[in-house]
């Protein structure tokens, strides 16, 4: 059995393309596809061979990558990928339009919606290009909606990374989803039960992450906050913030665990599609106060892992911190929950059972997949 593993552009290094580095190690047998490859830039494929569009003869094109969005679409159709019996296309974007044999299964982990094309002015307010030039813009990008909606139609099946985004793909796409929580790099953190008397946050500092709230409702309370990243948004919350409220900006990896590890609450007030943040603490066995609504709901139990604040206020956010003082932590508890279900093992065991109940057991066995259903954590 023939295995093509496609991806938009290997141009940078991302959580979409961490996924598909996973996806190239379960199959090192599977040939690779993209429309772009810089392999200074993006995930180490070793000797393997990446085949691309021709995107990839324009000088500049990799580095650029992002000028050619109405490109992409056509690259992709002319791929040719009829030996393959299993294709796997990872994408936000452009990947899901490949074209496949009538009777191979095409297999789409899909990242995320087109978010330029369905969400155009959040995804792309801080472009200035798009400002100056969305008069002009407008009109192609009403044409690659047009196209997305209908190459959506071309894999058999979607997996997603979160509920949240399977949700996006049924109301966008109409398509079902099933969805895969990604790993994330464990060995990177340290699981402490030594807490000390500081609570955290740790994001890029931008409007979206609600950070002002978490710095209002500190205010309130006087506890220490450290407060982790940098962003446009610093200076303005530096001037909200009381003296209980610390700004580090960035500090080194070896910092960051040790805050991640030691701290007594990590804060986490965005709406995020998946979040990496609330797993990243639960590795090192810190519980989370979160806004209860997109990813987190799929990462944390209510009372076991963290507290939930259902309105993205500073009252709310008191009140959650406030909660979760009623709570004796098992850090253990925590840094195990990460464990079972958000390593790189975890991972592939769930990909498996998802292959096992989608493919078939004939495909299954050449895949070398288990046959049974595996035990749910």
């Amino acid at each position: 059995m023939k295995i093509a593993l496609v991806h938009d552009y290997l141009t940078q290094r991302g959580g979409a393309e961490r996924v598909f580095e996973l996806l190239c190690q379960r199959f090192p047998e599977a040939d690779i596809f993209t429309s772009l490859y810089d392999p200074e830039r993006t995930i180490d494929l070793r000797d393997r061979i990446v085949k691309t569009t021709a995107l990839q003869a324009i000088p500049g094109a990799s580095r650029h990558f992002r000028m050619f969005a109405p490109l992409y679409f056509p690259a992709f159709r002319l791929l040719e990928l009829d030996d393959y019996d299993l294709v796997f296309s990872s994408t936000t974007s452009f990947a899901k339009a490949v074209r496949t044999r009538a009777d191979a299964l095409h297999i789409c982990f899909c990242h995320n919606i087109t978010r330029f094309l369905w969400d155009t002015q959040t995804y792309l307010r801080g472009y200035k290009e798009y400002q100056m030039l969305s008069p002009l813009l407008e009109p192609i990008f009403h044409q690659m909606r047009r196209l997305d909606l209908h190459y959506a139609s071309e894999p058999d099946v979607y997996v997603a990374n979160s509920s949240t985004v399977a949700e996006r793909i049924q109301c966008i796409y109409n398509r079902p989803a099933s969805f895969i929580n990604y790993p994330i790099d464990g060995g990177q953190f340290k699981f402490s039960e030594k807490k000390s008397n500081f609570y955290l946050v740790s994001c890029r500092l931008l409007s979206y992450k609600r950070v002002d709230i978490i710095v209002e409702a500190f205010n309130w309370l006087g506890w220490p906050l450290i407060i982790m990243g940098d962003g446009p948004e610093r200076e303005r919350l530096e001037a909200l913030a009381l003296d209980n409220i610390t700004f580090i900006g960035h500090v080194s990896d070896e910092e960051r665990t040790r805050l991640f590890a030691q701290a007594r609450m990590v804060i986490v007030a965005a709406l995020e599609d998946y979040g990496l943040v609330p797993i990243e603490a639960n590795f090192s066995g810190t519980p989370v106060v979160s806004y209860g609504a997109g990813g987190v709901l799929d990462t944390q139990i209510p009372g076991v892992t963290g507290v939930f604040f259902n309105r993205q206020t500073p009252d709310s956010v008191q009140n959650a911190l406030l909660e979760a003082q009623t709570y004796e932590w098992d850090y253990r508890r925590i840094h195990q929950h990460a464990i079972d279900n958000f390593t790189q093992a975890a991972f592939f065991r769930k990909l498996d059972e998802f292959l096992n109940l989608t493919v078939g057991a004939p495909m299954a066995a050449e895949l070398g997949l288990r046959c049974e259903p595996l035990a749910q954590t």
